[in-house]
């Protein structure tokens, strides 16, 4: 039951019948009509704009349409009152029936309630962490892994045919730089005295790799030239980082579908592929560049180059795929790598990436709009930076990792459901400050834990119940007829009979941070309506003596947690049974 969806429908049914009896003319568009809560919820349960949008192209005054369409609406037995506000709003005041349905659907669907067919099997890739294999996840990366997480499990909600996908960039430089580091905590092994130099990786993690190696090829490497054994260790080296990246993983409950690797790529034609798909749309040509704007870098020279004509594809300017000496530049085989995702059939691309990516959005897209003739859409999500601090301050935790802060180290600090409701507390390219204390903190300012206890209060409520002898499964309160009808109780069923529009609004614009703020809101209205029952007893979900009672005020309680537990699965969060 999306409630939303089926009053706006009832205002085009409406909408369409004024054109058939003249009083609208013919060849109006509907598709800016809405259906939304109004600001102030004193104006009523729901407000439509279709007055408003229609009155220009109708040539018509807003006033006239919006009195026309609440003469018809008022008489749907759905609708309670239709006002005309202002110069042209609608305010409708829906029966009070309408509540209890609400209450009714969220039982009888459970955590389907709210579930959508918006994306219709839409195949979409989603690609997040993508972390270089270097070394485990760091905090950095966790914002982007559950974020990307997130999105995908909120989509698939919303009906789309989701993949989840991790692509490995074992293919660069940054591979060999590992192979070296794990090569000097291989002869520290067999008891070498070594010293990192500058650009190797220093952290204690490779330590056990080192060991590893030594166990799996004795002594084979030792004072032997770089060429005998890099690509050996580059291969051993990066699956061990691998490793070490799924059990951070696992640690926040991420589970990909795909990892996809970055060497697969090269010396298979892949890449040649691409960029003959762009030479064969004549965006592939030899030029030279115009200078950096701004400071101009000592070591700049005008050099004949291979282009990509990503301007024609809403870019600022052309990008280089392969250098003066012929070999592929790093934005090459990023560009092979979607290729693949477009040839793989997927309808919708999104990439989730770090804050230090911005650079990057308009060449890529440019890239997968000229590969897919514009067929399929690419979306890019930056991830701004997370700050930690405790009592205030900013907070530095390990050093095992040599220069950063790992994954593990936070959620062994306050556990995976913690970690991942707060990287939800803010949209993703806001920053965003993670204060061990305050996400401890039993109070409201604290989101994580006000929702958690606005489903374990509900939980303890029917346990309550059927101590007392109260039947309260979901079969038995749903047979209970459910009364909805003090303004607390209201404020609860409304934002209820919101959940399915907030899905459908986070997944058509990518954003499940919006899932989290309507959680808070929806145990804001719960905490309030409790805690209105300790003045007013009639509003208490447990009342012993009066069984139907409880059952009605239970059906509306359990409702609250069927959708809490909705929404936090989307969070990739368990919902909690009690507070300890």
């Amino acid at each position: 039951m999306n409630l939303f969806t089926d009053i706006r429908s009832l205002v085009l049914e409406s909408l369409t019948a004024l054109q058939a009896r003249g009083d609208l003319p013919e060849g109006l568009v509907f598709d800016s009509v809405t259906v939304e809560p109004p600001r102030d919820p004193a104006h009523g349960d729901m407000a439509t704009n279709a007055a408003m949008v229609l009155a220009k192209p109708a040539g018509m005054k807003p006033r006239d349409i919006a009195e026309a369409l609440a003469a018809l609406l008022i008489e749907d037995p759905r609708i309670d009152s239709a006002e005309v506000a202002g110069p042209g709003f609608l305010n409708l005041r829906l029966a009070e029936a309408i509540w209890g349905e609400i209450v009714t659907a969220a039982l009888h669907e459970g955590t389907g309630y709210g579930r959508s067919v918006m994306g219709e099997g839409t195949r979409v890739n989603v690609e997040y962490v993508s972390a270089n294999p270097t070394g485990p996840l760091h905090v950095g990366h966790t914002r982007g892994a559950v974020f990307g997480d997130a999105l995908a499990e909120l989509l698939a909600y919303a009906g789309y045919g989701v993949t989840r996908e991790y692509y490995i960039n074992d293919g660069g430089a940054q591979v060999d730089v590992l192979a070296r580091s794990v090569y000097l905590r291989y002869l520290e092994a067999h008891g070498r005295e070594v010293e990192f130099a500058d650009g190797t990786y220093p952290g204690d993690y490779l330590i056990e790799t080192g060991a590893a190696l030594k166990d799996r090829v004795g002594d084979a490497y030792v004072d032997q030239p770089e060429e005998v054994w890099l690509q050996d260790i580059r291969s051993f080296a990066t699956e061990a980082m691998m490793d070490l990246i799924r059990e951070d993983l696992a640690l926040l409950n991420v589970q990909m579908d795909v990892f996809y690797s970055e060497k697969s790529l090269y010396g298979t034609g892949r890449i040649e592929e691409a960029i003959e798909t762009l030479r064969a749309k004549g965006l592939i040509y030899r030029g030279v560049l115009e200078p950096p704007k701004g400071k101009m870098p000592e070591d700049w020279e005008p050099r004949e180059q291979t282009l990509f004509k990503s301007t024609e594809h809403g870019d600022d300017v052309d990008r280089p795929i392969a250098k003066s000496d012929g070999a592929w530049t790093y934005f090459a085989p990023d560009i092979a790598y979607h290729y693949d995702k477009v040839s793989r059939g997927f309808d919708q691309l999104i990439d989730v990436f770090g804050a230090d990516h911005g650079g990057y959005v308009k060449r890529m897209k440019a890239a997968v709009s000229a590969l897919s003739d514009d067929r399929v859409p690419l979306d890019i999500k930056l991830c701004q930076l997370v700050k930690l601090f405790k009592n205030g301050e900013p907070f530095k935790m390990s050093k095992r990792a040599g220069t950063f802060i790992m994954l593990r180290d936070v959620v062994e600090q306050v556990g995976a459901d913690v970690t991942r409701f707060v990287m939800l507390t803010r949209k993703n390219d806001a920053p965003l400050d993670f204060d061990f204390d305050k996400v401890l903190e039993q109070s409201r300012e604290n989101p994580v834990f006000y929702v958690q206890y606005a489903h374990a209060r509900i939980c303890s409520a029917l346990r309550k119940a059927e101590a007392a002898g109260i039947a309260c499964g979901d079969a038995d309160l749903l047979a209970t007829p459910t009364s909805v009808t003090h303004p607390s109780e209201l404020a609860v069923a409304r934002k209820l009979a919101e959940w399915p529009r907030q899905v459908e609004i986070a997944a058509r614009t990518h954003e499940p941070h919006r899932i989290a703020f309507y959680l808070y809101e929806l145990a804001s209205d719960l905490h309030a309506l409790y805690n209105r029952g300790n003045e007013e007893t009639q509003l208490r979900f447990v009342q012993e003596d009066a069984p139907q009672v409880s059952q009605s005020k239970l059906a509306l309680a359990r409702a609250v947690t069927v959708v809490i537990s909705a929404g936090l699965g989307i969070l990739g969060v368990t919902p909690a049974k009690e507070m300890r």
